[in-house]
């Protein structure tokens, strides 16, 4: 901050796009507290210490910048995604391996749903089709979207043979959709009052019935 003739300090801070960062940065906060709901212009500019009018440099409404935290927050599943393979013990069977690292895509998943049940239900708030889902701000550090890193995976199957390849097409549809309605059921569902080590159980056994099903 620097002071100005009158005595009134003036901010010298979000220069060069900085604005947009931070603005985001305080939206993905409201989020983290409150889910998508909480995503409003008007709180996130008070959080970045701005006034209300200089979000619409960057944001035309409410909805781009919800957007814009919907991605970042996919980012962010797709990082804890990445990050529960990268713990994977070391394996030099490649069978062995690829049946791992499939099964932490779907134990990654919920366990961000679990830990950020705020930030998990805006990554899938706004709607959009796979071609925009996979823009930099949907990816893991890896470049890769949830999705495409599911696929990843899958794929690892087909190759090392624990997957047949007649029924490769379609599989990441079936494995996402019973690993995403655990998540919801585990964070806004009847199954939200499960204990830590229940809903750890849940998890194990919906990735082995995906498992024997593909």
């Amino acid at each position: 901050m620097a002071a100005t003739g009158n005595g009134k300090a003036k901010r010298d801070t979000y220069r060069h796009g900085n604005l947009r960062n931070a603005l985001i940065e305080a939206a993905l906060e409201l989020a983290r507290r409150g889910g998508p709901e909480a995503v409003v212009l008007r709180a996130a500019t008070r959080q970045a210490g701005v006034a209300p009018n200089a979000a619409y440099r960057h944001f035309a409404d409410r909805d781009a910048l919800l957007h814009a935290v919907s991605q970042t927050a996919m980012g962010q599943v797709a990082r804890t995604m990445e990050a529960e393979q990268a713990a994977l013990p070391p394996a030099e069977d490649p069978v062995a391996a690829a049946r791992a690292r499939f099964r932490a895509v779907g134990t990654g998943y919920l366990r961000f749903a679990q830990e950020e049940p705020g930030l998990f239900r805006t990554a899938f708030h706004v709607p959009g089709d796979m071609t925009h889902a996979a823009a930099d701000t949907a990816a893991g550090s890896t470049g890769k979207t949830p999705f495409e890193l599911l696929g990843d995976a899958l794929d690892d199957l087909v190759a090392t043979g624990l997957l047949a390849e007649d029924r490769r097409p379609g599989a990441e549809f079936l494995a996402w959709s019973a690993v995403h309605g655990l998540a919801v059921l585990l964070i806004d569902g009847p199954l939200r009052g499960l204990h830590p080590t229940q809903a750890h159980e849940a998890g194990r056994h919906v990735i082995d019935m995906i498992e024997r099903g593909i």
